[in-house]
């Protein structure tokens, strides 16, 4: 997440087919899947891209409390499961993946995403501002239902984002925010949000 100081529609999830092995994918930002989308029998692969959340205060608006709409740097809005357009680049960051396990009754009922970020961004000359002045909405283009992901805002901490049922995929796209109520100094503050999923 970079700060910088000078200066609705619903979700999707959908249910996939028991296989072994047993496996869970979480995307955050871009991804990257091999032998096309996971309904035509692709399959997961490794991305160590780290995407950015940022915003530019202007001046004449640091620390008005007029919050400020945030953008990200990822070049993924497409949906892995299908290949559709799910998130609206630059303003959303996609956020899905997979649950899968070995049978229809099998292991635990819900696979668990969490998001743990630092108590506040810090700028080069050691000024903070709390990471709790970040939020988010959550959508997604052509969704119906509750969203996996659901809007919320940082807590400085870990903190849960959402749940993937068994045998399920399920993505939302998130909107972040800068709350602005105080006044900063300038500068370029800087935190990152590390997001896991994992399942018992």
């Amino acid at each position: 997440m970079l700060v910088a100081c000078a200066p609705a529609a619903h979700a999707f999830t959908v249910n996939i087919a028991a296989a072994t092995p047993k496996a869970i994918y979480l995307q955050v930002g871009v991804g990257t899947f091999t032998g096309g989308n996971y309904n035509s029998g692709g399959a997961p692969g490794t991305n160590t891209t780290i995407n950015t959340v940022s915003v530019t205060v202007p001046a004449a608006a640091v620390g008005t409390g007029a919050a400020q709409a945030m953008t990200t740097n990822s070049a993924s809005g497409t949906s892995f499961y299908d290949g559709f357009a799910f998130c609206n680049l630059p303003s959303q960051l996609y956020i899905g993946g997979f649950y899968r396990q070995t049978g229809a009754n099998t292991g635990s009922a819900t696979a668990t995403v969490t998001a743990t970020s630092p108590v506040n961004l810090t700028n080069a000359g050691g000024n903070t501002i709390p990471f709790t002045q970040i939020s988010w909405t959550s959508s997604g283009n052509s969704d119906t239902g509750a969203q996996p992901f659901p809007a919320g805002t940082f807590v400085g901490g870990t903190q849960t984002i959402g749940t993937i049922n068994r045998n399920q995929w399920a993505e939302s796209c998130h909107t972040f925010s800068y709350a602005n109520t105080s006044f900063r100094a300038a500068g370029t503050y800087t935190g990152r949000v590390t997001y896991t999923l994992s399942a018992p």
